[in-house]
């Protein structure tokens, strides 16, 4: 039994709470944590449980972190606060001697950018600290990067090609809105493409290269080649990978809003002058857009989220392998009141802290979740709402 603080309360931390509500063998005491306690106080009311409680912390502040962590001596730290602040709280925990796990890399305010050098530079410190830090636990990065690592332990002597594949076939009744929080998500679509082939990356044009896939249980979409931070991890991780690539879906309008939103300027990051104040356009966008947190309520369909793989098995002989959870917006806001993209981002990082409470992920320093046995982790998401599947040498379309 355990005490954790989970950092965030917009729809993913929403739903982390709920899951480790659902878990008191593990989770014996949760704070919910952010800048704004009354968000904080509402996800736990909903939970109505009196292991359950909030508090409130500026992410951005160590002092404030440490100042949090001192006060409630937690055993671990759930980050789905916003990418920013990965480092200040990994700061926070060293300072205090505390473990960590994330669903999202680190990227700095004032540029579109983002990797893992700056995290994987905390190694030795979490390492001599005898603390562990789990990186990317969410679904992509997370269950994809576990997803490739079962494939390898199970059915592959050489995987050759990686494709993450992500399609959201779901409908909001929205003009326009993103499904987690606006500023990260118009950031990580309009920068450049990047994809890994035989030990280079190549930089392509934003969603400069899409095609046709065929997602089960919902048919052809079309699906857009972009950079997603788990490439860098797992072509290190796995090194026979010859090429690798992330594939993500999109609508025509979405696209056309997209394309809008950059021509008038509302994307940049940059700081512009209006009434005698310093505004940046994208953060006044995300005031100004549907919250993704509200969007459950009136969201149908579902999103199909997984791996397919080509290479050779452990007998040398050519094999595919396509593996795979489909979520249900419906049944996510039935159980959570927040929608699949939520549900799929939030399941796993509780799973990820279950390992590493259990001591089944135990392991100091800085790791990607594939580093770590992929078989209890996929057995908890399973169990915990997003069954995954698998084709065997079929069609990878790609």
């Amino acid at each position: 039994m355990a005490k954790v603080i989970i950092i965030g309360a917009g729809g993913v931390g929403t739903v982390v709470a709920h899951k480790c509500a659902q878990h008191p063998e593990v989770f014996s005491e949760i704070v919910i944590a952010s800048r704004t306690r009354s968000k904080c106080d509402a996800v736990a009311a909903a939970i109505g449980k009196p292991n359950v409680s909030t508090d409130t912390v500026d992410a951005d502040s160590v002092e404030q972190l440490c100042e949090l962590f001192r006060r409630h001596k937690p055993d671990m730290v759930i980050n789905v606060a916003l990418p920013y602040q990965d480092l200040t709280i990994m700061d926070a925990c060293l300072a205090c001697g505390v473990n960590y796990l994330d669903t999202a890399n680190y990227e700095p305010r004032d540029v579109a950018h983002f990797e893992y050098s700056w995290q994987w530079a905390y190694r030795e410190r979490f390492e001599k600290a005898g603390l562990t830090a789990i990186l990317g636990c969410g679904f992509d990065p997370g269950v994809s990067g576990v997803f490739t690592a079962y494939a390898a332990k199970h059915y592959f002597s050489e995987m050759e090609t990686l494709d993450i594949v992500d399609c959201n076939a779901g409908n909001h009744g929205k003009a326009f809105a993103t499904n987690f929080n606006p500023e990260i998500n118009i950031r990580e679509i309009t920068q450049n493409g990047r994809y890994y082939k035989e030990g280079e990356w190549v930089v392509t044009k934003p969603l400069e290269f899409h095609r046709t896939l065929n997602y089960p249980n919902i048919g052809p979409r079309e699906s857009y080649l972009l950079y997603h931070e788990e490439l860098e991890s797992l072509v290190l991780n796995f090194p026979t990978i010859k090429q690798a690539r992330f594939w993500m879906t999109f609508g025509q309008e979405y696209l056309t809003h997209l394309r809008v939103i950059q021509d008038i300027g509302m994307a940049r990051i940059d700081e512009v002058e209006y009434n005698g104040q310093k505004i940046v356009p994208l953060q006044f966008l995300k005031a100004v857009l549907p919250n993704p947190q509200e969007l459950g309520k009136n969201y149908h369909g579902e999103t199909s989220i997984g791996c397919r793989i080509a290479g050779k098995d452990k007998e040398g002989k050519p094999m595919t392998y396509y593996i795979y959870n489909n979520c249900s917006h419906e049944e996510a806001y039935k159980e959570t009141g927040m929608q699949a993209v939520s549900y799929t981002t939030g399941v796993p990082a509780m799973c990820g802290a279950m390992m590493f409470l259990t001591g089944k992920w135990n392991k100091p320093g800085v790791h990607n979740v594939e580093e770590f046995d992929p078989d209890p982790f996929l057995a908890a998401v399973s169990e915990n709402g997003l069954p995954w599947h698998e084709v065997l040498n079929g069609d990878l379309e790609l």
